[in-house]
């Protein structure tokens, strides 16, 4: 009904959109960067966590410590989609169990490039 609809545009704050059944912090960020534009860093995807170690821009694997750090580096105006690159860059080029470090763009960059990440 239009009632249902827009008492869910009124969910527009973090604190709002996790007391929903279903909602973490990684899709109420994302609701908040594509929908409201408002700036958020979403860390929960396992790509931006493992992207971030790997690059040296994060110590720790805790969502909330990552994001935190990622908030600091990372310009508001460029959280969201900074986050969508990473996901994409972690599908195709830097991946969990096959990294494709050979053919990465960041290879000036990466610490791990030459660490073997992979298992034999």
């Amino acid at each position: 009904s239009l009632a249902s609809c827009e008492s869910c545009m009124m969910l527009d704050t973090m604190e709002e959109l996790l007391k929903l059944p279903g909602v973490g912090r990684k899709t109420a960020n994302l609701i908040l960067g594509d929908v409201y534009h408002t700036p958020g860093v979403v860390v929960a995807d396992t790509h931006c966590i493992r992207i971030s170690g790997r690059v040296g821009l994060t110590d720790s694997t805790n969502q909330v410590i990552v994001e935190r750090e990622l908030d600091k580096l990372i310009p508001k105006d460029r959280q969201t989609d900074f986050c969508h690159r990473l996901v994409l860059f972690g599908r195709e080029t830097c991946s969990a169990r096959s990294p494709q470090c050979d053919s990465c763009c960041l290879n000036d960059l990466c610490p791990k490039v030459g660490v073997k990440t992979t298992k034999p």
